[in-house]
């Protein structure tokens, strides 16, 4: 069974003969990734521990420490995520909130793999 093609905040895509687009590979990989470092803890009723809750951070002051950790503990959990070699995040301050970058190399193919997105007001 293929996922729905899907980042989260944005809209579901459709594929050019109207259905819904699936995605697969490292692109779902990144997705799944990025759905649960947004997601709260709490929000899933069946997996209440699901999630780094990276967005309810926004107006906190920012320690870089416990956000990596919290982030690269989160990633480990995927399965579209290598454990070897540990993937690195880096974090930025910027105006407004935290520029998340990380590396990872992708379970499934073998391949390196970048996401970066900010969170932010």
């Amino acid at each position: 069974m293929k996922d729905i093609y899907h980042y989260i905040g944005g809209d579901l895509s459709t594929s050019p003969t109207g259905d819904l687009r699936p995605v697969e590979s490292t692109e779902r990989g990144k997705q799944r990734v990025l759905r649960r470092l947004m997601t709260n803890p709490g929000d899933y009723i069946f997996h209440p521990a699901y999630g780094a809750g990276l967005g309810q951070k926004v107006g906190e002051s920012v320690n870089i420490n416990e956000w990596k950790a919290l982030i690269l503990g989160q990633m480990l959990l995927e399965d579209a995520v290598a454990q070897d070699p540990t993937p690195t995040v880096t974090l930025t301050i910027i105006e407004q909130g935290v520029s998340v970058y990380v590396s990872y190399t992708d379970a499934t193919t073998g391949t390196p793999a970048t996401l970066s997105f900010d969170v932010t007001r």
